[in-house]
């Protein structure tokens, strides 16, 4: 498969609409289908070997039709198959119906499957496209599998989980595997249907990769390929000016460990200089912790006009442990104004929940310069209309919050989204659940900053930073503090 395909995510429609031009492109659309079933056949036996019976349960549609060529193999490697339908085959039409003739073996009514002991299900019911509740009586099989605790594989999507969103239509079937074909679909990234789908089998039926390019969105999955060639090479001619002067804020005497944790996590992330923006009353604070970290005093926006005199400093973090909202609104003005990039985090976006406008206009123009990293509950402070919105999957949300703030979003989650202005989103899939942990976000904020301040185009340095964050986390393992998650960070050009 194109290395490109593989990162690829599509939705539901842009499938379908790739689906139809490979057919009008001259493929037979049933030999399609064909390599599909075969391919879950194949996954089944292998996954499946003690298997006492595979009962493959066929919807009304293509997912069917998968489903009645997966049962005609396994039925010819010799397994013992039971065929349950959804609706009656006989109205099956095209692919499907020519899927279920070519089985050419009994069809059981879906109402009259019976879980029994030793059982896999085949679920092909529906596919990624589903987007309604499932019928009373497929919820009532989905709850006397669950029951039973009988194995799923499942065709393409477990049947109840909406491919565009991963949110379950009223009852989904938890699969231990799902086989899908050519590319990733949001809801097998998004919770919960990235927990749903099991492990994710991606098989090439064979449709020619020119055919994704005109038919295909912005979406997908981050790794370092989406951003390794933004990130800049050290050289022997670099120095700490060369790689970038960042600035954290610090929060008052009783609340700066956050503003350290960034600080640190920028420094370690690849930044040349990191400098502590410290309140008079919290030096003496942050002082007795800080080394490698340069630590300056910054009490109102005229301390800080005195900074941004200084060309060398690109970039700022600010709201990790901050506290001081009327505060945070000046000092982002001046950011701005100053032309400045900014990481705003946490305290820095409830800063400007009572007019997230004046913020948006701030930094309305020219290339993107503001990264905002909210959680569920930060961004609705800011987006309230969007986070309100049931019909919005997370990554339509983080879209359409990007392109209002003229910023990039970082939707913070254990199925982050990274979105752009433009259009472009990634979703993240290397953070390990131990991430969930006090000062985690504050780190992201850091790593963010630093790339900023190295000159890295904004979407790619919020990428980057996700991506290297999920990965200190998986290589500080379970049970990980902040401070291990700083210590696990892999250095900017160690990156394969």
């Amino acid at each position: 498969m194109h290395k490109e395909i593989h990162t690829l995510i599509l939705s539901p429609e842009d499938m379908g609409r790739i689906d139809r031009a490979a057919a009008a492109s001259g493929l037979s659309s049933y030999g399609l289908m064909e390599r599909a079933g075969q391919a879950v056949a194949a996954a089944a036996l292998r996954r499946f070997p003690g298997a006492r019976r595979f009962a493959v349960l066929c919807g009304p549609g293509n997912n069917g039709g998968d489903g009645y060529v997966a049962a005609r193999a396994l039925r010819a490697a010799g397994a013992d198959v039971a065929v349950h339908a959804l609706g009656d085959p006989a109205a099956l039409k095209g692919d499907a119906a020519t899927a279920h003739a070519a089985f050419a073996g009994p069809v059981a009514p879906l109402a009259d499957y019976r879980a029994r002991e030793g059982d896999v299900v085949v679920d092909a019911l529906f596919g990624a496209g589903l987007a309604r509740d499932v019928p009373d009586m497929v919820a009532t099989v989905i709850e006397a599998v669950r029951g039973h605790v009988l194995p799923v594989l499942a065709v393409d999507l477990p049947s109840g989980i909406d491919g565009r969103t991963g949110q379950v239509r009223g009852a989904a079937f938890e699969a231990a595997a799902t086989v899908t074909f050519m590319c990733r679909k949001p809801g097998h990234l998004l919770l919960p249907g990235r927990a749903m789908a099991g492990e994710v089998e991606v098989f090439d039926i064979g449709i020619p990769a020119r055919l994704f390019a005109g038919h295909a969105g912005h979406m997908r999955i981050n790794t370092p390929d989406a951003w390794r060639a933004a990130m800049p090479a050290l050289t022997g001619a670099a120095h700490k000016y060369v790689r970038g002067h960042l600035a954290v804020f610090s929060g008052p005497a009783t609340a700066t460990g956050a503003a350290r944790l960034s600080a640190m996590a920028g420094l370690r992330a690849g930044a040349g200089l990191v400098t502590v923006l410290s309140p008079a009353g919290a030096l003496a604070a942050n002082a007795a912790h800080l080394t490698s970290v340069m630590l300056k005093t910054v009490d109102n926006t005229d301390d800080l006009g005195v900074l941004l005199g200084d060309e060398r400093l690109k970039t700022f973090v600010l709201g990790p442990g901050f506290g001081d909202a009327s505060a945070a609104r000046g000092y982002v003005e001046r950011i701005a104004a100053a032309g400045r990039r900014l990481v705003l985090d946490a305290d820095g976006i409830s800063a400007f929940r009572e007019d997230p406008k004046r913020l948006f206009a701030l930094f309305s123009d020219g290339e993107p310069r503001l990264i905002l990293t909210p959680h569920d509950g930060e961004f609705a402070r800011l987006f309230p209309d969007l986070a309100g919105d049931p019909t919005l999957s997370k990554i339509e949300r983080a879209q359409k919050a990007a392109a209002r703030a003229h910023a990039v979003v970082i939707l913070k989650g254990a199925d982050t989204v990274i979105a752009s202005p433009d259009g472009r989103a990634l979703i993240n899939e290397n953070a390990p659940p131990w991430l969930a942990t006090a000062g985690s976000g504050d780190v992201l904020a850091g790593i963010a900053g630093a790339h900023l301040t190295r000159g890295m185009p904004a979407f790619e340095a919020a990428a980057a930073a996700v991506w290297r964050h999920g990965e200190g986390g998986r290589m500080a393992g379970e049970g990980l503090t902040a401070d291990d998650l700083i210590n696990n960070l892999n250095g900017p050009d160690q990156i394969k």
